[in-house]
């Protein structure tokens, strides 16, 4: 239960993603196509427009394919945001960021929970050092107590098979 807590979040961002993606209209449309053959700099203004620099057309961004079809523009030609990003680069670098988030998320919890279980391997293992010194520390307090006792009983001279013995002889 633990573990799923940690993804929630995360399954949260993407759902929100996908829905900000898919509730995108295309109306902008129409205000795109009015920007062909001017310049990258014009068509890109509005965020909903994409640039082809071979066609020199302004295009709205098709979020319903959320990438740009290869018949509507190459994607080393298409350009998105600003005029001197490849969106091919762009879509290269984000994925490799997002691989390089991914991975460093996984690290985090495979140390985390490495580092825990070692935390508590680390404390059982003095629990069970102080455990056995106590134990020797006993042991040896009883071999001291049973030779004060042994010394006891020879000094009243009851060291015989039956400690009353020496009583019953009177």
């Amino acid at each position: 239960m633990v573990h799923l807590r940690i993804f929630i979040p995360y399954g949260l961002v993407i759902i929100f993603s996908l829905t900000t993606v898919f509730a995108q209209t295309a109306a902008p449309g129409a205000n795109c196509a009015k920007k062909s053959n001017t310049s990258c700099e014009q068509c890109l203004k509005d965020v909903s427009c994409l640039w082809c620099r071979t066609t020199k057309q302004c295009i709205s961004y098709p979020v319903k394919t959320i990438l740009p079809p290869h018949s509507l523009c190459p994607l080393n030609e298409a350009r998105w945001g600003l005029c001197w990003v490849n969106f091919q680069a762009l879509i290269i670098a984000m994925s490799v960021v997002a691989g390089i988030i991914i991975i460093a998320i996984m690290i985090c919890c495979f140390c985390c929970c490495k580092c825990e279980n070692v935390g508590t391997k680390r404390a059982e293992a003095k629990m069970d050092k102080q455990a056995d010194k106590r134990k020797v520390r006993q042991d040896e307090r009883k071999t001291e107590m049973k030779m004060r006792h042994e010394e006891i009983r020879n000094k009243y001279g009851l060291t015989g098979s039956n400690p009353y013995s020496k009583f019953e002889n009177n």
